[in-house]
């Protein structure tokens, strides 16, 4: 089946499992795993109190979280091009249903801890959704159509936290994973129905997926997307892991508002994504993916600038988190569609072992933006942290330019 020289509207009928997915389902099981990630940290305090544990031990649910997503993104990718992209986001979905339901039953902090690693299987909604994009059209279409994916993925996010938070303060911590559960078996319910198969397999064994991993591991372009994109999320990452203690601990907020000031990095992020779908084609991808890394370094010297000359305050803080989604939102799909691009045939292990790369890299810095945090009483380590990773990826992407440049290459 050869989709790309198609429109993918062309190709596609919602639920019908002969053709490609929908850009719903697609969109859909994306915005799965900013769910499982955004929708219970405004609980994170009240987890600890709950597990009679230290918050910091509660706070490896994010650390712990992204470090499997990112592993699981290093087999996900070439087990989709080997074996097909439906039965591995299938695959993905029904271990994700069964982890959410041993979170909500674990009987102390370490049995919710692994339950929460087994939930990151749900990194294959949007590791897969990006391949399949990648399977269906080419180069900077795939960008902008990245682009309008995560822009309406990207309004999970902003409800997410609220939502949670609401249901934190009314039901109790446990109502935020009874609501991951519900929308996991729309997911499944929704791939089973639509999602046909993309990709046209390319090798004859699982063993030569990874014997293909040191030609993209020796590409400077590769190297430069990648860890762009590693490096711009990293500062979102780091606000992940330290910004409930923050809300809850620096500025005293309720779980109900620290959930609605949350979500103001994806209302950036939507923005960010809109324009992208928008530009991404006009521009080109490098020019987009240095502009959002200048608007994520910009975002936090803003507000350390403040901070620094003593007019910080919540708003501050989460006002400038706009900043950082947004410039993620014009950095990743530019940066994704031009991981994919270096070895079209290959797209899934590509965006496998950059996703790996990416969260690994976040579990890092998330866990380490908890431990520069500490008991303290001030958001100033934690800002700096985020900095500290956005300069870096502007930094690779000046490198990128030079190198294109020098080859002559727009």
């Amino acid at each position: 089946m050869q989709l790309k020289d198609a429109s993918p509207a062309q190709n596609t009928r919602f639920l019908d499992p002969s053709t490609p997915p929908t850009l719903f389902t697609l969109t859909f099981v994306a915005a799965m795993a900013a769910v499982s990630m955004n929708v219970f940290l405004p609980s994170l305090p009240g987890m600890a109190r709950y597990f009679q544990a230290d918050y910091h031990l509660i706070q490896l649910s994010v650390a712990l979280y992204l470090f499997v997503n990112g592993a699981l993104q290093l087999v996900v990718g070439p087990l989709s091009d080997r074996y097909g992209r439906r039965p591995i986001i299938l695959s993905g979905f029904a271990i994700y249903i069964i982890a959410t339901f041993g979170c909500i039953v674990a009987p102390d902090v370490y049995s919710f801890l692994a339950f929460r690693m087994m939930q990151a299987t749900v990194a294959v909604g949007m590791v897969l959704s990006r391949a399949a994009i990648r399977d269906m059209v080419p180069g900077d279409q795939a960008a902008s159509m990245i682009g309008y994916v995560t822009m309406g993925m990207s309004v999970v996010p902003m409800l997410a936290p609220g939502l949670g938070g609401l249901l934190d303060q009314h039901y109790g911590w446990k109502a935020s994973f009874w609501l991951q559960s519900l929308t996991g078996l729309m997911a499944l319910a929704l791939l089973w129905r639509d999602m046909g198969e993309t990709a046209q397999r390319q090798f004859d064994g699982f063993a030569a997926q990874f014997r293909a991993y040191p030609s993209l591991l020796m590409s400077p372009r590769y190297w430069g997307y990648c860890l762009t994109a590693t490096l711009t999320s990293g500062a979102f990452f780091a606000y992940l892991g330290g910004a409930p203690y923050v809300g809850s601990e620096i500025y005293g907020m309720e779980p109900s508002r620290l959930g609605y000031f949350f979500g103001a990095p994806a209302a950036g992020y939507f923005a960010g994504n809109f324009l992208s779908g928008r530009f991404a084609v006009r521009v080109g991808m490098i020019r987009m993916i240095f502009a959002g890394a200048i608007i994520t370094a910009f975002g936090m010297i803003t507000a350390m600038v403040i901070f620094a000359l003593g007019g910080g305050s919540e708003y501050i803080f989460f006002g400038a988190m706009i900043l950082v989604g947004l410039g993620n939102g014009v950095t990743l799909p530019s940066a994704n569609a031009g991981i994919m691009s270096v070895r079209p045939e290959l797209a899934g292990s590509a965006i496998g072992l950059s996703g790996t790369l990416m969260m690994i890299g976040g579990a890092g810095v998330s866990a380490f933006a908890g431990f520069a945090l500490g008991d303290g009483m001030s958001p100033m380590p934690l800002l700096w942290v985020m900095l500290t990773s956005a300069l870096l990826a502007v930094i690779v992407m000046l490198g990128v330019i030079r190198r294109e440049r020098r080859l002559g290459v727009s």
